[in-house]
């Protein structure tokens, strides 16, 4: 979902992705770093009950799904981040799938 907004005449995009894999999020920070863009809201949101919700990492992180706030200039660099992380999720379950075979 991308939303468009100006702040002094600079216009920035957002992405908003939801349920990011905990293992797969110190790699997508990276990937969102080196692609110019900035996370503005990173929140573990409870699974069972939708009132709780955290701004830092909870002592335990089962049952809480992550949500992140991405922004950038370019709405280009959103996509690719997005592309990478579908990418990186879709070849994690091929081979889950291979393995299983």
């Amino acid at each position: 979902m991308f939303i468009g907004n100006s702040l002094n005449e600079c216009v920035f995009n957002r992405l908003e992705m939801k349920n990011i894999d905990k293992n797969l999020l110190p790699w997508f920070e990276d990937i969102i770093d080196e692609n110019n863009c900035k996370i503005e809201r990173k929140e573990w949101k409870s699974k069972y009950n939708s009132y709780v919700v955290y701004d830092y990492e909870p002592f335990c992180t089962d049952g809480f799904e992550i949500n992140l706030l991405i922004t950038a200039k370019d709405c280009a660099h959103l996509n690719f981040v997005k592309y990478l992380y579908d990418e990186k999720v879709s070849t994690i379950e091929y081979l889950n799938n291979c393995v299983m075979i």
